[in-house]
């Protein structure tokens, strides 16, 4: 680099970041189930679903689908969802399985975790932090990404 360039400033927001900013969206603004986002025409920063504050952090406002996503948004958006869904399957495998026995889904559903019944908020947030801790751990060597 010659004296003149100047270093590039940002650092690149990995899924563990993306995972945390998520987390805490749902402890500041609500967790929700079913949909993405609980009323979300009345305010701009409504409760969401572990997959909805995900998109929160990557696009900075609610998405109502991801494919409403800006590409470079899309690519952080799956990457922290498949981080997620890497956490989950190891920690929380709920597996669909049709009526005669067979394994339909090999991977949890970040979407039906979200919306079971017994599930609560503070597991949400628990999950999507431990889920960027064990990101962090996986890929992170001194302070430099693998």
């Amino acid at each position: 680099m010659k004296a003149t360039q100047n270093p590039p400033t940002a650092a690149p927001v990995t899924p563990a970041a993306l995972l945390r900013m998520a987390a805490l969206y749902l402890r500041r603004h609500g967790w929700h189930q079913g949909t993405y986002y609980a009323n979300s025409t009345e305010t701009l920063t409504p409760p969401a679903c572990a997959a909805g504050a995900i998109g929160i952090a990557c696009a900075g406002h609610t998405v109502e689908h991801f494919s409403q996503l800006d590409p470079d948004a899309l690519a952080d958006y799956l990457a922290a969802l498949g981080a997620f869904v890497d956490y989950l399957d190891t920690t929380a495998p709920v597996f669909l399985i049709d009526e005669d026995g067979y394994l339909l889904d090999e991977h949890t559903s970040p979407y039906s975790w979200n919306d079971d019944p017994a599930r609560t908020a503070e597991q949400v947030i628990t999950a999507l932090t431990a889920a960027a801790t064990e990101w962090d751990s996986l890929h992170i060597t001194g302070d430099e990404n693998r």
